[in-house]
This record gives structure tokens, sequence and C-alpha cells, in this order.
């Protein structure tokens, strides 16, 4: 065979393999690309996203849309080629799959993760909202979680209200771990609960009194470091004044909390809090109403922009992250709370928008 014709086989011959390896072979990669944004105010799949019973609601226009990120989901692993094209993309990001999904955890497990904060978001969503509007809001210990395999592991369930420990009333969250590790390991101890399913129940009619308490009591067992536990870690319930229901499926993760604060005021509050403009956000909130950092900001910007944004609400922290790469026409504006929110939005309303508390300078094309 002529040198030529074997150089050009054998270079034909490599770059079907390098072809063939870029294909086959996984890289521990995930990819984040800009997701679905939803109106809070609006409808989704035919129904109100934000459904409120039992309670005056106003008129709304305009929007103020929750923005997502899609990702790659955890069991998938990216080839060599679909890393690379995601780098060299602009609004796409390619980073180490452990930073999305960590060692071990699998596709059900992160679903469960992303559903129990998703549901949280909401919670603490209703109450910071109704804070804001200075209307009552109940809290009330749970149990936030159990772990499988310790002793409380079929006998106590999330979302079951506690109310005392060995008969001893519980006030507040951190007293269930304070009562429980004053035992030894392996000495029994008393939980007076009514069940999660009892509590939901009488929360939607709106009982304010729940009935139906039930002792149940658990042995301990010893921890790494020497205490008794029962493996359930507690957390805070609230018990809202008329019924607040979030209706949105197959939207997972905390980031929507602000997005949906706001949507409960603007609906219960007289007028109109955008003025008719369109307007983004995200953003964690807790109950108290102070606004955390997300993941994706950028994935979200450019989400909003596409879908008609023009002003962005972003967490604080987030904000220099944000204002590197700002798509045009959008105005970024930094929310630490709901209250800055709220005001924010009033300035928007009355298009007094050289007085927003800005990210920084607008960014590319």
């Amino acid at each position: 065979m002529p040198r030529r014709t074997a150089t050009l086989l054998a270079s034909i011959l490599m770059l079907i393999a390098l072809l063939c390896a870029g294909v086959l072979i996984p890289v521990p990669y995930a990819e984040m690309s800009p997701g679905p944004t939803v109106n809070t105010l609006g409808d989704h799949d035919g129904e109100p996203v934000l459904q409120i019973s039992r309670h005056k609601t106003y008129p709304t226009t305009g929007h103020l849309n929750m923005t997502t990120v899609r990702v790659t989901g955890p069991d998938y692993r990216m080839n060599l080629f679909e890393a690379v094209y995601g780098w060299l993309g602009h609004d796409n990001a390619v980073v180490p799959h452990k930073t999305l999904y960590p060692e071990g955890q699998t596709a059900e497990q992160a679903d469960q993760e992303n559903a129990e904060e998703f549901s949280q978001s909401q919670e603490s969503a209703k109450a910071a909202a109704l804070k804001q509007l200075h209307l009552p809001v109940a809290a009330q210990t749970v149990v936030g979680s159990v772990v499988k395999d310790k002793p409380a592991d079929g006998r106590l369930h999330a979302g079951d209200v506690i109310k005392a420990v060995d008969g001893t009333a519980v006030k507040q969250t951190g007293d269930v771990a304070k009562f429980v590790t004053r035992h030894k390991p392996g000495e029994k101890v008393v939980f007076t609960i009514i069940p999660a399913k009892a509590a939901a129940a009488a929360e939607k009619q709106g009982k304010k009194a729940v009935t139906g308490a039930k002792q149940i009591t658990i042995s301990t067992q010893k921890a790494d470091d020497g205490r008794a536990i029962v493996g359930i870690q507690a957390g805070v319930d609230h018990t809202f004044p008329f019924p607040i229901d979030v209706k949105l499926a197959d939207v997972g993760g905390p980031s929507a909390g602000l997005m949906f604060a706001l949507g409960i005021v603007d609906k219960l509050t007289p007028g109109d809090m955008t003025g008719g403009k369109f307007v983004a956000g995200t953003g964690t909130i807790d109950d108290k109403g102070k606004v955390g950092p997300i993941g994706g900001i950028a994935m979200k910007t450019v989400g909003a922009r596409d879908k008609g944004a023009e002003f962005f609400l972003t967490p604080k922290e987030n904000c220099a992250a944000a204002a590197k790469d700002t798509p045009k026409g959008l105005t970024l504006v930094k929310v630490g709370t709901i209250g800055d929110a709220v005001k924010a939005l009033e300035k928007i309303r009355k298009g007094d928008t050289a007085g927003l508390p800005s990210c920084g300078p607008a960014g590319r094309a």
C-alpha cells in the first residue's frame, strides 16, 4: 500500500476512534440551561397557580414570574461532545456532576429532596406574605424528616405535629432534641403527636383546634457522639387563617419562594403591585421574609428576558454574579427581604425606576 494512502487511512481510523470515544465515553459533568418561567399571578395547565379561599382577593395584572433552571438528571452521564458543546454555548453551564448531585444520590432521592424543598418554600412563602400584610400566622413544631432504619422509622412520620415529649409541652423546635437527649440510650421516650393527615385535614377545614392526639413510645438509640436519639429532625409548620394552595407540578427546589410570596401579597392587596409590568425574579425566602441566594442565576435571567421580562428581582447575594452578564433590556433589582421587593414593585408601578436598588449596569446584548 502506498505510504500516502496508508497515512490517510490511519488518519481516518484515528478520527473515527476519536469520534467514537467522544460519543461513548461519559464524563463527570452535568449541564444547566434556562428553564421555563411561570407567572404566579396567572394560570398554569388550566388552573390558577395561587388559589386562596375564604378570604377576599383582588384582581391582578402584569407578571410576577418565578424562574427555573433545567438540569440533566442525576443518572444521566454526558459524553465528551455534549460537554464541549455546553462549554462553548453562551447561555448554558457545564459543571461537575457532584456540584448538583452528591456522590451516591439516586434519581429518586434527588426528586424527593427537590419536592421537599419546594413544599417547604411554599410554606415559608405563605408565612412571609401574611406577616408582610400583618395577618396572623401560628407556628407549631412538626416532624420534619425521619431517618431510615432508626427507632422512629415507621412510628413517626414527616408532618406529624409534636405537642409534647414525656408530657412536657413543646414550645419551640429545639425543645424536641433537648427533651430526648435527657434520656440515656436505650431508655424510652413518649411523644404526644397529632398525625400529619389529621393536622392537614383540620387546616384545610379552617379548624383552629385539632383533636386526635396520640402517644407514641419509642426506645432511644446511641448516636455516634453518645447522645440518645430516635432518628428524627424537628421542623416548623405554620397554621394559616385561611387556605392558600400553590398548584404547580414538575418544579422542585426552594428558589421560587420569593415570587410565590409576592404573588400572594398582590392577590390579597387592593390595587395592582406591578402596574401591568413584566417582573420576574428568584430567591429563597424564610418565614420571616428574608430572601436568600440561589444557583443558576445567569440561566434564570436569560430565561426571564427571553419571555419578555423587563425587571428581575435578584437576591443581593446573587447580584455580583448576575451583573456580570445581564441580558440586554433587563433591569436587575437588588432585594434582601420581601419588604425590599414590595417597595421595589411600588417604584416600578409608579415608573420611578431611577430610584430602584440596582445590581449594576446592564451587560451584554
